[in-house]
């Protein structure tokens, strides 16, 4: 299959060093509010890469809180991003707002954080995700659908008219950024890309080559 006949033209404004904010986690709101109105499907869609044995592995989640701590997404620990991140605690993220000709790639150190703050946001969750947490051993061999169905029947009695706790083996990861950088579509191939580097206590702003 031959997909070199996609080939869009990024006809957009141009990204220069003055037009960013002094730091990363700045920048991205501005530019999250941005994808946002433009009514890009699910903007706080990311893929988190991991290494296993030397190999990279990567997947998409969701992003749920975007702050000066870091960004903070939830897994299953016992999954296996969950304990590719437990045995090497590193991560890369990339976001893609295609609409925009827009994408951020982060990379950084990863901390689990605490287990009240992962209480208040499972909480939150639908009470339908909150029976699937404990539903699926993810990321394991089954043998049939059938089985995460019946697995997830039998907790919805057990949990009737009662609270769903979190699951001990669910929780949030936070990515702690050293690199933030901000790629912007331009025409000829010839991107925008500014890359924030962490240098002690300060944020160095570099222009790379597309």
């Amino acid at each position: 299959m031959d997909l070199g006949e996609y080939r869009l033209q990024y006809e957009t404004e141009g990204l220069a060093l003055h037009d960013v904010a002094p730091d990363p986690i700045d920048q991205f709101h501005d530019w999250f509010g941005a994808a946002e109105a433009a009514g890009v499907d699910e903007p706080n869609a990311v893929t988190v890469s991991t290494v296993v044995d030397g190999w990279p592995d990567a997947r998409v989640v969701l992003l749920k809180v975007v702050d000066a701590r870091g960004l903070v997404f939830y897994t299953n620990f016992e999954s296996a991003k969950g304990r590719q991140l437990t045995e090497v605690p590193r991560a890369a993220l990339t976001i893609l707002w295609n609409p925009l000709r827009r994408q951020v790639r982060v990379r950084g150190s990863v901390e689990l954080i605490d287990g009240d703050e992962a209480d208040r946001y499972f909480a939150t969750r639908p009470r339908g995700s909150q029976l699937g947490a404990w539903t699926s051993p993810q990321s394991t061999v089954i043998g049939d659908r059938s089985e995460l169905e019946a697995r997830y029947a039998a907790l919805e009695q057990e949990y009737e008219g009662i609270e769903v706790p979190r699951p001990a083996r669910w929780g949030g990861v936070r990515v702690i950024p050293i690199e933030v950088e901000f790629w912007q579509g331009r025409p000829n191939r010839l991107h925008d890309r500014l890359r924030y580097r962490r240098a002690g206590d300060e944020w160095v702003i570099e222009r790379l080559a597309p």
